[in-house]
Parts: C-alpha cells; structure tokens; sequence
C-alpha cells in the first residue's frame, strides 16, 4: 500500500498572505508567472494576488476545459521568457493549466505528446496552486487534464514530478463565488471523495480520508450554498473537505462518473462540476450490485443508518438526488445533449483510463443505460 503526498500545504483564513514569503524563503524564485483565466480577472482575485508581486506577468486565457492549442500557444511563449516558477490561480481548470505549462516550460514538443504516466524528460518548473474553488482537488493531485481539441478528448497527463511543490488554500479566497459555482464544485468535491472511495485501487489510507471528506461536505455544503460569506466555519469544512478529498483520490482513484463527465467536458464543454454534479448519483444507483457492502459503509459512517446495506445505500444515494435538487443543480436534459450523441460518449467513457477502477465492470452498453437512465 503506497500513500504519496509531497506537496506543502498552507491552509486557512488569510494564508495567501503569505504568498511573498514562500516565494522568496521557500521557494527562492525570481521570475514567476500566474495562469489563470478571465473569471478571475473579474472577480477581483487576480488583483489580490498580483499586488503582492509588482510586474509578474499574467496568462489569464485558460478556458473552463483547458485546451491543448491554448496550453500550447503559452507554452511557446514561456520557452522564451523563461520563468522559474508557474503559478495556477483559480479553479481545476486554471490549475490543471498550470501543471501542462510546467511540464512544457521544460520540456520540448506539444502537451499532446505527453498524455499518460510520466512522458516528460525533464522535470517540469516548480508549480505553485492558489485554488478558488472549492472542488478540483489539483492542488493536492499529479494529474492534469486538457482536452485535445483535434480528438475532442481529455487527456490525462500524469508524474510524480507533477504535483505542486506548494499550495495555498485560504477559504476567504471562495467567499465571493456565485451559488452555482458553490453548488457544482461543492459536489464535484462530493464525488471525488465518493468514487475515491468506492473505486478499485481505494485503500486504507484513503477511505480514511475519503471518508473524512464526505463528512465535512455533507456537513458544509448547504450552509455555504446559503451564505458563504457568513458561513465561515461552513465555508473553512467544504475547503478543507475538497482538499482531502484530493488527498483520497489523487492516491486511488475516480470512477465512472468522472468517465461520463469527461467526455461531456470535452464534446460539449459542459463545466466538469456540473457534469459530475449531474451523474454522481446515477451512477451510484448503477454501480450499487456491485459495492452494496462498501457503499452501506459509507452511508452508514456519514449519517445514514438502516438495518440492511441496501436500504443504506439507497438513503445515501437519495439524499444526494435530494440535496442537488436543493442546490439547483440542471439534469441531464438540461444540457441539450441528444440521443444521437449517446454512442460517442459511452465510446469515450469506455475509453477513459479511469473505466477499469470502477467498482462494477462495465463496457459500451452499460454506460449506455447510464445515459439513458440519467436522461429519463
């Protein structure tokens, strides 16, 4: 059993301020540059972080699903400028973002030649990740996702040299997000812990933490939807939750929720929160033949007893229907994806490298009744 988590965290109300000093103690860099994207431009936040580091040069192009071309044009541009340090400020995204251009700043070629485990020859630049949502969990992982524009498919790229060398993860950074955002990421955190618990390659180590994760976003979720800005403890417990949710599924994995949404990001470019947000309990009802037991524990250990396992699981798996609902989250039908579209994007789930951790096998047909099932 290996547990890998070598990144520096700092968190809590006001670590960001902090940044200066981690960079010129800790970390020693003279030339950083921050990626990120447009949204947080207009949120205030870029401005926050860019005081702290007169000059710095800013990327802030990074769409909602990364792409390649995007990743690619940048990467040329930090090839010449040379920065010793790459910043990702924002969310899964802008983060996600960030570790490709390490990886590029170092190394030659496109980021599609780099999907998978460890392609990369150089070590990639130093990545710092200032996350301002409260779902991706990048800041904890070694794996970023970009989708390649030419297949319409999201890439993995993947390396132990690939994790952050440091985040920081302030809570007030997420106080002024919009509801939806709240609600999607917040459940997105929800089905990392969820699919790392359930998944194959879960074990000790990370159902502790998985599990520990469930807790703090069930527990915070609706308080911070209410009000995030008052909600302070609410708004610390779903931070902390989606960062040890990174913690468990960064060291087993995601399941087919992650397969689905995925391949509706990259076709689509649905929001990757809103995608898992929509699935997570359909493929929970799916998969449950398969983990009746695991998933019993789960609810049981999270706060929703019955005598017999199934009973268990389906209260767990009804109450997240119930709490989406509460939290506006659109349904499948909502994101006017057509009938026509289901056999490409059971093939691309199928495809995804995350299909064989799933707990129950399933092939084409299966994420096919998925779909069906979703959209009914």
């Amino acid at each position: 059993m290996l547990f890998h988590m070598p990144v520096k965290l700092y968190f809590g109300p006001g670590e960001i301020q902090n940044l200066t000093r981690i960079l010129s103690h800790d970390l020693e860099v003279k030339n950083p540059i921050i990626v990120t994207d447009k949204g947080i431009v207009a949120s205030g936040l870029l401005e926050v972080v860019s005081r702290m580091l007169p000059g710095v040069r800013v990327y802030d192009t990074i769409e909602a699903n990364p792409k390649s071309d995007t990743i690619n044009a940048i990467a040329g541009k930090l090839r010449q400028i040379k920065p010793d340090l790459i910043i990702g400020l924002g969310g899964g995204s802008p983060l996600d973002a960030g570790k490709a251009l390490a990886l590029l700043a170092t190394n030659p070629g496109q980021i599609e030649g780099f999907e998978g485990r460890e392609k990369y020859i150089n070590d990639p630049l130093p990545f710092l990740a200032i996350p301002t949502t409260c779902g991706t969990g990048s800041e904890v992982t070694w794996v970023s996702v970009i989708t390649d524009v030419a297949r319409k498919f999201k890439m993995s790229i993947k390396g132990p040299k690939m994790y952050p060398v440091v985040s920081i993860v302030d809570p007030d950074l997420i106080k002024t997000l919009p509801k939806s955002i709240i609600a999607s990421t917040g459940l997105d955190a929800l089905t990392h812990a969820v699919e790392a618990y359930l998944s194959k390659p879960a074990t000790l180590i990370t159902d502790i933490n998985a599990l520990k994760a469930v807790k703090l976003i069930l527990g915070a979720l609706e308080g911070a939807f209410t009000d995030i800005e008052k909600n302070h403890k609410d708004r610390e417990n779903l931070m902390y939750g989606s960062t040890i949710a990174g913690f468990a599924f960064g060291n087993s994995d995601v399941t087919a929720v992650h397969c689905i949404s995925e391949s509706i990001g990259a076709l689509y470019d649905v929001p990757h929160g809103v995608a898992n947000s929509i699935f997570l309990p359909h493929v929970l009802g799916y998969n449950l033949p398969a983990c009746v037991e695991k998933m019993a524990d789960l609810a049981r250990k999270t706060g929703f007893p019955a005598s017999d396992d199934k009973g268990a699981a389906q209260l767990f798996i009804t109450h997240i229907k119930e709490l989406s609902k509460r939290l506006e989250i659109p349904v499948f039908k909502d994101l006017n994806i057509g009938r026509g579209q289901f056999e490409t994007i059971a093939d691309m789930s199928f495809s995804n490298n995350s299909n064989p951790s799933n707990p129950r096998l399933l092939d084409r047909k299966d994420y096919l009744k998925i779909l069906e099932n979703a959209f009914g």
